[in-house]
């Protein structure tokens, strides 16, 4: 009764809590916080410097007693003290313009599908301890088809790959459920690191995480590209060790991803293979959705759709559809008792 009383009053909040971002669903504004998931601490005096945007501008450019910290890997936590920090200026953040009385929020979380018990924990006490009322917990995948306005309640399969940064998800969801699934250690980080290799390999060059990311985003493609791309690239020569600007192209770039690309191909197809024929037809038919910020690789959909002879189509603003995901479901508690994860303390 109590809980219902508060709930008229709370704001509560939709959390995407990705390895490379954090974004925040406010119930009565919408989308609220798009940023970096980095906090940089003085390790001298354990005070947190600075969070998400302004941390991630001093990633590589600490000195010694300033730490750039990452404390999601992979999608789970692995530095709680951090996460918990992080998540209290997000949430206060999220509550900033509001009356301090205001009480504390429900908060919904999207979590990676291979999560054991301890990191599902860890992730509601992480919420909690950073002024969450109540935490509801719901798979990434399912919360990214919601987001993508599937029909995920009805007896037809719905299949999803989720690019994150630090994991790639691939889900096929019928009746609120998901019926098989995999989940991959390789997504945007992995596909920054094959170009950070490839450059070090091809040019004797230097790079730090922020380029190859760029490369990747303004460059890169799964497909070839009508009109070839170039970019200037400035690292350390591993030779003489003094700076060096190349230029890459996107062949080199794509060529750089392409075993990553084919890795997590494959795993979709494997994914395929142990799915139920009723459902696989259904798949045929609706087609594969990609969401995630991995969708917008250029020519990713074309190449999956090639390999797997399958429809492919990127949702609408992919980044997004986890935490709109959340969204709806604060405004839907019907369907978020239907797909709601059971918590830490009912296991």
């Amino acid at each position: 009764m109590f809980n219902k009383i508060l709930g008229k009053f709370s704001k509560d909040l939709g959390i995407d809590l990705g390895t490379k971002n954090t974004l925040v669903y406010s119930s009565d504004k919408g989308i609220v916080i798009n940023e970096p998931s980095v906090v940089a601490v003085n390790m001298r005096t354990d005070e947190v410097l600075a969070v998400g945007e302004e941390a991630k501008k001093m990633v590589g450019k600490t000195p010694a007693h300033i730490q750039t910290i990452k404390p999601l890997i992979d999608g789970v936590i692995s530095d709680f003290e951090v996460t918990e920090k992080m998540l209290k200026y997000f949430i206060d953040k999220a509550h900033g313009e509001s009356f301090t009385l205001v009480p504390r929020p429900r908060v919904v979380i999207g979590i990676p599908l291979d999560i054991t018990e301890v990191e599902r924990k860890a992730v509601e006490d992480a919420a909690k301890s950073a002024g969450a009322r109540q935490v509801f917990l719901i798979e990434e995948s399912m919360a990214a088809a919601i987001g993508a306005r599937l029909p995920v309640i009805e007896p037809t399969a719905t299949m999803v790959v989720d690019i994150g940064g630090g994991t790639t998800e691939i889900a096929v969801i019928s009746l609120g459920g998901v019926v098989t699934w995999k989940s991959l250690r390789l997504a945007g980080n992995e596909l920054d690191n094959n170009i950070i290799e490839y450059i070090r390999e091809e040019f004797s060059i230097l790079v730090g995480e922020q380029l190859a990311e760029e490369v990747k985003i303004r460059i890169g493609s799964a497909v070839p590209l009508k009109s070839s791309l170039e970019m200037e690239i400035r690292g350390r020569d591993l030779i003489n060790g003094l700076p060096k600007a190349v230029i890459i192209s996107d062949t080199q770039a794509r060529e750089a991803m392409s075993r990553t690309i084919k890795q997590i191909i494959d795993n979709i197809k494997i994914t395929l293979e142990t799915t139920p024929p009723e459902l696989v037809s259904d798949i045929y038919e609706h087609g594969i959705f990609l969401t995630g910020g991995g969708a917008l690789l250029r020519g990713l959909d074309k190449e999956i759709a090639q390999n797997t002879k399958i429809p492919v189509r990127v949702a609408d603003d992919p980044l997004t559809c986890v935490v709109r995901g959340t969204g709806i479901l604060l405004a839907d508690l019907e369907l978020l008792s239907k797909v709601v994860l059971p918590s830490s303390e009912e296991l």
